[in-house]
């Protein structure tokens, strides 16, 4: 198990070998778990369709011929490290836990954002590593990244139930 130390409010240690932003505090060892399994992803190609609870995989359509993440699939990965189903599709891990508002966003929390107007809900997911940073397969040629939570359009935030659907 991966754990956070924390040395004052300044700093936040992983033990993963990665340093986690300022204020990434876990809310539960499951959320640092998976926050710590995602960042262990950092550099992985985005496949479009790509990934699952085992890692990365090919992707379908023009994922295909790449091995690595989507969004939805990077963080089901993360969470399945925690023992924690949260469903394969952006809409399945909306529904995954209880909403959270913007202010009391932390670590192992899921952020969706609604990328396309024309077809509202949510279509896009990270994983949150603070309350302004988080993990995320951006798109095809990226990688697994840090991002800025609100450099999209952001929809909500979701604390999966460590309770739910165990695997």
């Amino acid at each position: 198990m991966s754990l956070v130390l924390h040395i004052g409010t300044a700093l936040a240690i992983s033990l993963t070998g990665h340093a986690l932003p300022t204020g990434a505090a876990a809310w539960l060892p499951q959320g640092n778990v998976a926050t710590g399994a995602a960042m262990k992803m950092l550099g992985v190609p985005y496949s479009w369709g790509g990934g699952g609870p085992r890692g990365p995989t090919y992707g379908v359509g023009r994922g295909a011929k790449t091995r690595g993440f989507d969004c939805a699939g990077l963080t089901e990965y993360a969470w399945a490290q925690a023992g924690v189903r949260i469903g394969a599709s952006s809409y399945e891990q909306w529904r995954a836990g209880q909403k959270v508002i913007r202010t009391r966003v932390r670590a192992g929390d899921l952020v969706f954002f609604d990328t396309k107007p024309k077809q509202p809900g949510p279509d896009h997911v990270g994983l949150a590593v603070s309350n302004t940073q988080m993990v995320v397969a951006p798109y095809t040629g990226a990688v697994v990244r840090l991002e800025l939570i609100d450099r999209l359009s952001y929809l909500g935030a979701i604390r999966p139930s460590p309770q739910g659907a165990r695997l």
